[in-house]
């Protein structure tokens, strides 16, 4: 596979320009008529810049949907991933026609799933075991529930981070309006009408602050750039900081552990309705929690099943779950209805992450207005001090 930059022409008329992945111009040439559009030219590009193919999880979602409503209707299954191919978004399309063509060719589908790249392990684990069984539409369905629940749950993440992200932005960038359009012209000002007035110490430093940034706007904005494009580029590695501190963070930590924990249970709950064994089903689960404690406890769980150990023996030992959490799943395993606990536990957590960002909202409002607050009030007091120091000179001389 390499990338090809193509000017193409759309059946309903007009032109397009478009970066795709084929092994072939020719190849290209019959990706691009499956789109309904004829390429007019095509020029390879370096390799560096070929677009990273993905599956977002909301195509996931909608691919085991349709999978699961076509399959379970009797329809063959190259059929319905051409279905699935124009249901899911234009990005994803090329790897959805990819694993098409792939499963056509005569490869398994959890094969194909595992070829494309795009799918993780957990995803590929349910659909092999879901072969065996032959049972690929439950799977599907399972896998669907599993995706929309998390979508549920990363969504409720995404909404919680918007407030604070929006109000530092808008704070930092009040604050940077201040220091560099205001203050240095306040500073002349206040020069100029008391030359023989000393300002405090605390507006001398502020002043200093916004007169040099100004005279070095350039450099300021370049090194902004430099540290937003470090950013992108360490992006990963600030995610690791992030979990790490949701981990440990007051209020943040339960929120991050019902998270895993609703993530873990949807997997498990999947795992199980496909007839996956309760130790296989561990060691894949288990990739989805991020938490060190909570981690280690379900390997040591796993390991220990795997040597002959039995489940209401060990489920005490995984002190990290609360304490509910570990009476249903022995209450479950006496009365051999695991599945249904793992379903009602993964939606039982769901709710919880709710209420907890719910919580942690209230508490994140009024704690970022007090900050937001306190650096602008800082800025505006720095201001106010001298002008106050000087109209009381003005007014004992």
């Amino acid at each position: 596979m390499r990338p090809f930059l193509c000017y193409t022409a759309k059946s309903g008329g007009g032109r397009a320009l478009c970066v795709r992945n084929a092994p072939s111009q020719s190849a290209l040439s019959g990706m691009l008529r499956k789109e309904r559009q004829t390429m007019l030219r095509a020029y390879p590009l370096p390799a560096a810049l070929a677009p990273e193919q993905t599956l977002a999880l909301t195509d996931q979602a909608v691919l085991n949907e349709q999978l699961h409503a076509l399959l379970s209707r009797g329809v063959p299954l190259v059929e319905a991933m051409d279905v699935v191919a124009g249901t899911v978004t234009p990005s994803a399309r090329p790897v959805v026609t990819t694993m098409r063509e792939q499963v056509a060719s005569g490869v398994p589908f959890s094969e194909a799933c595992a070829r494309s790249g795009v799918l993780d392990n957990v995803t590929v684990a349910i659909y092999r075991a879901a072969e065996r069984s032959g049972d690929l539409s439950g799977a599907a369905r399972q896998l669907a529930v599993s995706q929309r629940r998390t979508l549920q749950v990363v969504g409720r993440a995404q909404s919680l981070l918007i407030y604070p992200v929006v109000l530092l932005i808008v704070t930092a960038m009040i604050t940077l309006a201040l220091l560099v359009g205001v203050l240095p012209k306040i500073a002349e000002g206040l020069a100029n009408m008391a030359s023989d007035v000393k300002l405090p110490l605390y507006s001398q430093v502020i002043f200093s602050v916004g007169v040099f940034l100004r005279e070095h706007i350039i450099v300021f904005s370049l090194v902004l750039m430099v540290l937003v494009a470090l950013a992108i580029a360490g992006r990963s590695v600030l995610k690791t900081w992030f979990i790490r501190f949701g981990q440990r963070a007051p209020l943040v930590r339960d929120v991050t552990l019902a998270s895993e924990m609703a993530q873990f249970f949807t997997v498990m709950s999947a795992m199980s309705k496909s007839g996956v064994p309760l130790a296989d089903g561990l060691a894949t689960a288990n990739q989805v929690v991020q938490n060190p404690e909570l981690r280690k406890q379900l390997d040591g769980l796993r390991s220990k099943l795997v040597a002959g150990g039995l489940l209401r023996s060990l489920i005490e030992g995984v002190t990290a779950m609360p304490l509910a959490t570990r009476r249903l799943l022995l209450a479950a395993e006496r009365s051999g209805d695991l599945d249904a606990a793992f379903a009602s536990l993964a939606a039982d957590m769901t709710e919880e992450v709710e209420k907890g960002s719910a919580r942690l909202m209230a508490f994140l409002q009024p704690a970022l207005i007090v900050l937001m607050t306190a650096v602008v009030g800082s800025v505006m007091f720095s201001i106010l001090l001298p002008i106050l120091t000087i109209s009381g000179r003005v007014g004992a001389g």
